[in-house]
């Protein structure tokens, strides 16, 4: 009777082993198989390596396209894509393109580095504050969405794919737009100043090799 419990166990240990080994080596192949940088489920890619960008960008290109909406209606919240007045009356997708033009190249002077790239901005939506609800007590925001795609400025390849950035932050309004106004703090200049912000972290943030 032991002699039969001996083999019987010997038989046990010996399937566990070459079951361990079999996985082993199988999940071994799997991951040799898979190719660099492919990626599960819109995960992160395989063994990709994050590096931080060294850009310096030479031009900045801004398309506000025809497709958007405009609103001069002096609403609370126009139901449009682009809402500004702080110009006088005019093209206002001329203006919006001055805006963003002016705020993202004062930005990227800050950037020194190795490699000149091009950037291209697509807005997609440019929504200040109306004249009733700046100087009123309602809470508004600056809403300013745009497509951003790096490329390499000498062969035109693209090194960051288009993705949206949201650059939305707190408007003033009531008493301290007033304040704001007296002070000579203009929408155009605060909007700049926070769209230079977005445009050096935007293009600071690591990039997968």
């Amino acid at each position: 009777m032991k002699n039969i419990a001996t083999k019987k166990t010997l038989k046990i240990a010996a399937a566990l082993l070459i079951a361990a080994a079999t996985s082993a080596c199988t999940t071994e192949t799997i991951s040799r198989a898979t190719p660099l940088g492919a990626t599960f489920g819109g995960a992160a890619p395989v063994d990709a390596v994050m590096i931080a960008p060294d850009f310096r960008v030479t031009k900045v290109n801004v398309v506000v396209p025809g497709s958007l909406t405009v609103s001069e209606d002096n609403g609370i919240k126009p139901r449009a894509d682009i809402v500004w007045r702080e110009d006088p009356f005019g093209n206002r997708y001329e203006q919006v393109k001055a805006v963003m033009e002016a705020g993202l190249t004062s930005g990227t002077r800050a950037l020194k580095g190795h490699t000149p790239v091009v950037l291209d901005v697509q807005m997609v939506r440019f929504h200040a504050q109306t004249e009733r609800v700046r100087y009123s007590s309602l809470p508004s925001k600056h809403e300013i969405e745009f497509l951003l795609t790096v490329r390499d400025a000498n062969t035109g390849a693209v090194l960051v794919p288009s993705h949206m950035v949201n650059a939305t932050f707190d408007a003033l309004g009531g008493n301290a737009a007033v304040a704001a106004d007296r002070a000579g703090i203009t929408q155009k200049q605060r909007i700049g100043e926070h769209l230079a912000g977005v445009i050096v972290s935007e293009l600071s943030k690591p990039v997968a090799l």
